[in-house]
């Protein structure tokens, strides 16, 4: 019924929307002498703030047309070379010569409530110096119920596949919440099959074990019962969707999760923004609107895979334990004696505590001491550890030559 009443919402806010946007057109056209007017810019400014606030944000594009490699401009071609119903595996093609031969790379995007693109700035530091592809997870809401669910175990299936056919030289970098699964799938791999599994695997920011320094995200999930999160945020599709009645952990639902934990520093964000269009600060007033048209862009979830993933990952915490069966397939990190691994954390995430990438290490005793590396950044948090300047700066270094060394 919630989903349904937010569809209502959204059909009865369309007027509003359309009236701003009008207003921010009028009062922001050159032609208009109010426009050069600080209460001309104030109306429009204000008509934007309105429009922003009032829009459903669809899917964004990558947007990587170009890198660099080796100081020359080169296009990138984005093309789908596996297609799944629930995910699309996606290829960054650099118009390089067939000779060059740069590690093959899946980065794995988190499925938690945002799209892949999330990660633009991941790919665009890899692409210069890798042949990289990525999981373009599907909102479920436009995944018709004929294809079946989709749970933690179906998405460990869909990465094995990945890096099937992607072949034993690839190297897999998991940001967030795939950590778990990535492991899952390495170590399935190596215990089935070792002489295909990947050749080095990077976890960015994972919830490996959140019994280490738990943050107040991995106490809610650990507090509550799983009946509760079902109750509380499991919704049916309506009508109108290609998913209709499939049940979702709908995205809008996730977005009032994630703007609550920092409210008064998106409140500041949009006062600031105001500002910035008032004062007619061009520069600044883009790079909130580029943030925000990704921040305010999420999907919904297969409620199987959301609650499998919660009693799994965050109650049972049958990894770390252990205790991990996945379709009648015992998940054994201890199996894992090839695939170098390298494991990154940001001192102030509070999504995922310090240490509980970390604690991939002790599970994978099998690998030899020379294939574990670790990198701890100061003074980042939970998004700095894969996007900003750090990242580029910092992260990017420790994670290219990682890849390099284990070639």
């Amino acid at each position: 019924m919630l989903y349904h009443l937010y569809d209502l919402q959204q059909t009865m806010l369309s007027p509003v929307r359309l009236a701003a946007e009008t207003v921010q057109h009028v009062f922001s056209h050159p032609m208009m002498p109010m426009s050069y007017t600080r209460i001309g810019r104030a109306m429009a400014a204000g008509a934007e703030m309105v429009e922003r606030a009032t829009r459903r944000y669809g899917k964004p594009q990558f947007g990587l047309a170009r890198t660099t490699v080796d100081g020359a401009d080169v296009a990138v071609r984005e093309e789908i070379v596996l297609s799944k119903p629930f995910c699309d595996l996606l290829h960054f093609a650099r118009e390089t010569p067939a000779e060059r031969d740069d590690p093959k790379v899946l980065v794995v995007a988190p499925m938690s409530g945002h799209y892949a693109t999330l990660l633009r700035g991941t790919v665009e530091g890899l692409l210069p110096h890798h042949d990289v592809f990525i999981t373009d997870w599907m909102n479920a809401a436009h995944v018709s119920l004929v294809d079946g669910v989709f749970d933690l175990d179906a998405y460990v299936d869909y990465l094995i596949e990945f890096l099937g056919f992607l072949g034993p030289e690839t190297h897999v970098v998991a940001v967030c919440q795939p950590s778990v699964p990535v492991l899952a799938a390495v170590a399935l791999m190596s215990a089935d099959a070792p002489d295909t599994a990947p050749r080095s695997m990077t976890l960015m920011g994972g919830p490996i074990d959140t019994r280490v320094n738990p943050t107040r995200v991995n106490k809610l999930a650990a507090e509550k019962p799983l009946e509760w999160f079902e109750r509380a945020v499991v919704q049916n599709v309506p009508p109108g969707y290609q998913g209709f009645m499939r049940r979702v952990y709908p995205g809008f639902i996730q977005l009032s999760g994630f703007m609550s934990m920092n409210l008064d520093r998106h409140v500041g964000s949009a006062l600031k923004q105001f500002n910035h269009l008032v004062r007619g600060d061009g520069e600044n007033a883009h790079n909130h609107r580029e943030f925000y048209d990704e921040y305010l862009s999420v999907m919904d979830l297969d409620a199987e895979f959301y609650l499998q993933t919660v009693r799994i990952a965050f109650q049972e915490h049958a990894l770390p334990r252990g205790t991990w069966v996945s379709r009648d397939r015992p998940v054994d990190t201890k199996a894992i004696r090839t695939t170098a691994l390298l494991t990154v954390e940001g001192e102030l995430d509070d999504i995922s505590g310090v240490g509980q990438t970390y604690a991939a290490h002790a599970l994978c005793a099998g690998l030899p001491a020379d294939k574990h590396r670790h990198w701890l950044q100061p003074k980042v948090g939970h998004y700095g550890i894969f996007n900003g300047k750090r990242w580029k700066t910092e992260i990017l270094p420790q994670v290219r030559d990682f890849i390099r060394d284990n070639r």
